[in-house]
C-alpha cells in the first residue's frame, strides 16, 4: 500500500492563500475561529485518518459490508468513525452553537472531509449522511424532532440517511409511491420500499433516522406531492424506544466503496411503521433540494479526495520502479546503461501530470464552492449575498460532475503507470479505479448534472450567474497580465469566455425556437466545454499566486513547490483546455444524432 495520500501543503496553499479563508473568518458567525485555529483542527483530522482511517482502507474492501440474518455487517473501523468522529465534532462541526455544532466555515469542514476521504472514502460517508439527515431536521423540522433526534446524531451514536429512490422510480422521484397515510396523533403510517440507502443499516449505531420521501394519500401526482419525513428505526415509546416496522432487506454488492454499505430498506411491512412530517406538506423535494448543494459539493469534494490518493501512490510507484532505459541523443537505448525510473520517461510524466491537474485542480473547485457556500449564508448585505448565491448556483453542478468524471479519467491513468501491477489487487489503484466509478452516479448523474447545467443554471436570471463568473475570471486575468509568463495564457482564457459566448449563441437559437430537446440534447458535451474552462480559470489562479509567491520570496512554501504549480498550470492548458475546441465544434454541429426521429434508427 501506497504511504502517502495527500499533500497538505497544496491543500493549505489553496485554503489560505488561493482561495483567502480568511475572507471568511472575517464574517461575524465565524468570529470565534481563525487560522491557528483551524490549522491545529486540521491538523488533527490528518493525524485522525493517519491512524484511524488509512491503514483500514485495503481491508475494508476485502472484508466488505455485507447482509446476514437480517443485519448488515461491516468493519469495527465504521463504529471508531462515528465515535470518536462524533467526539471530535466532524459530524457536528458546521452547525450552530445552538444547534450542538461548532460553526465552523463549510470551506474548513470539506478541508477535513477531504483529508479523511482521501484516507479511505469507505468510511467518512457514515458520519456524512448522518450530517446531511440531521442538517434538514435542523433547518425544517419542529422543536420537537430537533429534541428527540439531532442529539444522539450529532455525536454519532446514531445514523442518518437520506431515503429518495425505490426500484421502480430510479432518478425520476417524480414517480414515487411510497406513502404516508395520517393518523390521529399527528404521526404518519409510513408504507413503501427504498434502495440505494447509502449507510441505511448496520451493528455500530444504537438507533437510524431515515429522511424519506413519501406521498400524503390524496396529494398531487408529480414532484408537487412529495413530502418529506423522519422516520426512525426505533421510534419513541412509554419505556424508551421500540421496533418502527423498518425492515433491513438486503443490500447491494458493489464494483466498488465495498466497505460502504448500500442497503434496500421496507417500510410498514407490518403496517407498523411511523414517520412524522418534516415542515409543510408537499414541500419534501424542496426542502431535499435546498440541502442539495452541500451534498453535490460532497460528491466533488470525494471524487477529489479519490484522484488524489490515486495521484500520490502512482506518484510514488513511478519514483521507486526502475524500467528500460532513456534514449541517447542518437535516438538509440545503451543497453549497458542502468535502467532508469519510469517517472523518467515522458508519456509517465504526461500520465502523472494529468493525474496532478485534475486532483488539484478539483480540489481548488471544490474550496471556492465551498467559500461561495459560506459567504452566501452569512454575508450580511443583500446583494453581496445574492451574488455568491447565485455563483454556487451555477458552479454546483460542475463542482459534482468535473472531480467525478475527470477524476476516474485520472485515476485510470494512475492505474495505467503502474503497467501490469495496476490491475493486481496487490496495489491499490485497483481499489482506486473502482471506488471512484459511482461518483459520476452519486446525487444524480452527469447526465442531470449537465441538463441543470445548460438548461437551467447557464440562462438563469438571464444570464445573471454567468455573467458573475465572467467577472471572476477576468479578475484573476487581470492580476495574471502583471506577469510576463503568465499573460499567453491569460489570453487564451479570454478566449475561451469568448467562445462560450459563441456557443451559447448558437444554442439558444434553439430554446428562442421551443426546441427544448435540442437546446440540451449536447448538455453533456457542454458540461465537459464549460468544466475546462473553469478548471483553467482556478488553475490560472493557482499560478498567479506561486508566481506572486516566487517574485516576492515568500518562504511559506518552497521554490519548487510554486514551480510545480506553474509548470502543472501550463499543463492543463496545453492538453485540457485545448479540447474545448473540438467540443466547440461538436456543439455548433448541425447534425442531431441523439434525438429519436419518425424513422427508427438502431441504436
Amino acid at each position: 500500500m501506497a504511504s502517502k495520500y495527500i499533500d497538505i501543503d497544496t491543500l493549505k496553499f489553496l485554503l489560505n492563500g488561493v482561495h483567502n479563508i480568511q475572507e471568511v473568518l472575517e464574517k461575524k458567525h465565524f468570529s470565534d475561529h481563525d487560522e491557528e485555529s483551524v490549522d491545529m483542527f486540521l491538523n488533527s483530522v490528518k493525524d485522525f485518518s493517519d491512524k484511524e482511517l488509512f491503514p483500514y482502507f485495503q481491508e475494508m474492501d476485502e472484508q466488505f459490508a455485507h447482509y446476514k440474518d437480517g443485519k448488515i455487517i461491516t468493519h469495527p473501523q465504521v463504529g471508531v468513525m462515528m465515535k470518536k468522529g462524533g467526539e471530535m465534532g466532524l459530524i457536528s462541526g458546521i452547525f450552530d452553537y445552538e444547534d450542538g455544532g461548532m460553526q465552523i466555515p463549510m470551506m474548513v469542514h470539506t478541508a477535513a472531509s477531504f483529508i479523511q476521504d482521501a484516507a479511505n472514502n469507505h468510511l467518512p460517508g457514515y458520519a456524512g449522511l448522518t450530517l446531511g439527515a440531521a442538517e434538514l431536521i435542523l433547518a425544517f423540522g419542529s422543536d420537537i424532532l430537533k429534541k428527540t433526534y439531532t442529539p444522539k446524531m450529532l455525536i454519532g451514536e446514531w445514523g442518518g440517511t437520506m431515503c429518495l429512490t425505490e426500484p421502480q422510480a430510479g432518478s425520476s422521484l417524480s414517480d414515487i409511491t411510497t406513502s404516508a397515510t395520517p393518523t390521529e396523533d399527528g404521526s404518519y403510517k409510513i408504507k413503501g420500499q427504498k434502495i440505494f440507502i447509502s449507510g441505511g443499516d448496520h451493528e455500530h449505531a444504537d438507533n437510524f433516522v431515515h429522511l424519506v420521501l413519501a406521498r400524503i394519500d390524496g396529494a398531487p401526482s408529480g414532484t408537487k406531492g412529495i413530502s418529506l419525513f423522519v422516520v426512525p428505526k426505533n421510534r419513541p415509546a412509554d419505556n424508551g424506544f421500540t421496533n418502527n416496522d423498518v425492515i433491513t432487506a438486503g443490500d447491494f454488492q458493489k464494483l466498488g466503496q465495498r466497505g460502504y454499505c448500500t442497503t434496500h430498506l421496507i417500510f410498514g411491512e407490518q403496517d407498523d411503521c411511523q414517520g412524522w412530517l418534516v415542515g409543510q406538506p408537499n414541500n419534501g423535494l424542496k426542502y431535499m433540494f435546498l440541502m442539495m448543494n452541500g451534498a453535490r459539493i460532497g460528491v466533488g469534494r470525494g471524487a477529489a479526495a479519490i484522484a488524489t490518493a490515486a495521484y500520490h501512490a502512482s506518484l510514488e510507484y513511478a519514483q521507486e520502479r526502475p524500467q528500460g532505459r532513456s534514449l541517447t541523443s542518437t535516438g538509440k537505448k545503451d543497453v549497458n546503461q542502468e535502467q532508469t525510473l519510469i517517472i523518467n520517461h515522458p508519456d509517465v510524466r504526461r500520465m502523472l501530470l494529468l493525474q496532478k491537474v485534475i486532483s488539484e485542480g478539483s480540489l481548488s473547485l471544490v474550496l471556492l464552492a465551498s467559500k461561495y457556500h459560506d459567504l452566501a449564508r452569512t454575508s450580511e448585505d443583500d446583494a453581496e449575498k445574492e451574488r455568491y448565491h447565485l455563483l454556487l448556483e451555477l458552479l454546483t453542478p460542475i463542482v459534482k460532475t468535473y472531480p467525478s468524471e475527470a477524476g476516474a479519467v485520472g485515476v485510470s491513468n494512475g492505474l495505467q503507470v503502474l503497467g501490469g501491477y495496476g490491475f493486481c489487487s496487490e496495489y491499490i489503484l485497483q481499489q482506486y479505479h473502482r471506488d471512484i466509478r459511482i461518483f459520476p452516479i452519486y446525487e444524480g448523474t452527469t447526465g442531470i448534472q449537465s441538463l441543470d447545467l445548460l438548461g437551467r443554471k447557464m440562462t438563469m436570471k438571464g444570464g445573471q450567474a454567468v455573467e458573475l463568473l465572467s467577472k471572476e475570471i477576468m479578475d484573476t486575468v487581470n492580476v495574471a497580465m502583471q506577469y510576463d509568463e503568465l499573460k499567453s495564457y491569460a489570453t487564451k482564457l479570454v478566449e475561451k469566455l469568448q467562445l462560450t459566448q459563441k456557443v451559447m449563441g448558437f444554442l439558444l437559437e434553439f430554446a428562442k425556437e421551443g426546441d427544448f430537446r435540442r437546446f440540451t440534447s449536447d448538455a453533456n458535451l457542454f458540461m465537459e466545454f464549460f468544466s475546462n474552462i473553469v478548471l483553467a480559470w482556478l488553475w490560472l489562479d493557482m499560478a498567479t499566486h506561486s508566481k506572486k509567491a516566487l517574485l516576492t520570496g515568500d518562504k511559506t512554501f518552497s521554490e519548487d513547490f510554486h514551480e510545480s504549480k506553474v509548470h502543472a498550470m501550463r499543463f492543463f492548458f496545453k492538453y485540457e483546455l485545448v479540447k474545448t475546441t473540438s467540443l466547440a465544434e461538436a456543439l455548433m454541429d448541425e447534425n442531431v444524432l441523439t434525438i429519436p426521429t419518425e424513422k427508427e434508427i438502431i441504436v
